[in-house]
């Protein structure tokens, strides 16, 4: 019989995973699979929970936000058993999901894990650590682990902005050099961010409109400091606009990237907080992931 471990987060999004938990465990069931689930009791029981039981099974699927499925990833990569994973998205934006045709359905999520489709994507490397879609710096990366989960449930995407516009007066300004493909991009920014979806935060076009998840390459975008406010409102229009060739905005592609600067950078890994550094260098481990998910455009045939 085919083994399954089933680690899901009870307290992900508005906890709907409850309502859906036997249904999913059926689903699995029905397939051939002899499941074994483990509800999470604190940030990273995932990771240390399927690090230490990959060898045991045949399939690893969780549920959960951007952070559940960026501690199953990080723990198969750290393993090295390269096991297909399965999600069933359960947070509130679920980028990566949307971005590879998982439904938010929970019990259809869990069918398109026993349909066995799989796809391979790209997977990013931060330093020592792994991240699935998104690490990012400076003043969005606050907001996205700081926003409080009721407001994210209300407002969605626009949670993010809403509390991003609130910081303005705030907002620190970093002195960055990035360096790609041998040329170095030094200014002042307010924002950076290295992604590999074509959602971040629950809106589309960040990336541009041709992100492929297993070209090898990342997409980067940089927002330069505005220097008041009415150079803050056109960088906000321009973004909601997805208008990338804007002057506030630096976007480029590139499978390794690396980050300098003489201040601690608040970086944040798929939307949980990443540390703080100074040196950071990222690269894309190519097609490094196998997932269930749907064979859409988005991903190279």
């Amino acid at each position: 019989m085919k083994k399954l471990l089933f680690v899901f987060n009870p307290h992900s999004g508005k906890g709907l995973i409850k309502q859906h938990l036997m249904t999913i465990t059926d689903i699995f069931t029905k397939d051939g699979y002899e499941v074994t689930v483990h509800p999470t009791q604190c940030k990273n029981d995932a990771y240390e929970k399927v690090l230490s039981r990959c060898n045991d099974f045949d399939v690893i699927a969780c549920s959960g936000g951007d952070g559940t499925l960026n501690e199953t990833i990080k723990a198969v990569m750290t393993n090295g058993n390269r096991l297909p994973i399965g999600y069933i998205p359960s947070g509130t934006m679920n980028d990566f999901a949307s971005a590879i045709g998982i439904p938010k359905d929970m019990p259809a999520a869990a069918q398109k894990i026993v349909d066995g489709n799989i796809i391979t994507v790209d997977i990013g490397s931060f330093n020592q650590e792994y991240f699935t879609y998104i690490a990012a710096f400076g003043m969005f990366t606050e907001v996205s682990y700081e926003t409080s989960q009721q407001m994210k449930n209300m407002f969605g995407s626009l949670a993010y902005i809403m509390e991003g516009m609130r910081r303005f007066n705030v907002t620190k300004t970093y002195r960055v050099s990035v360096t790609h493909d041998g040329a170095t991009l030094e200014d002042e920014y307010i924002y950076g961010m290295v992604s590999n979806s074509s959602s971040v935060g629950g809106i589309k076009g960040f990336g541009g409109d041709d992100v492929l998840l297993d070209d090898g390459v990342f997409e980067v975008f940089l927002i330069k400091a505005p220097k008041n406010l009415p150079e803050f409102q056109f960088t906000i229009n321009a973004l909601m606009k997805h208008e990338l060739d804007a002057k506030c905005f630096r976007c480029f592609k590139a499978s390794e990237v690396t980050f300098h600067s003489d201040n601690d950078l608040p970086w944040t890994l798929d939307g949980e907080f990443g540390g703080n550094c100074r040196n950071v260098t990222i690269k894309n481990n190519h097609r490094a992931i196998d997932i269930f998910a749907e064979k859409n455009l988005l991903v190279e045939q």
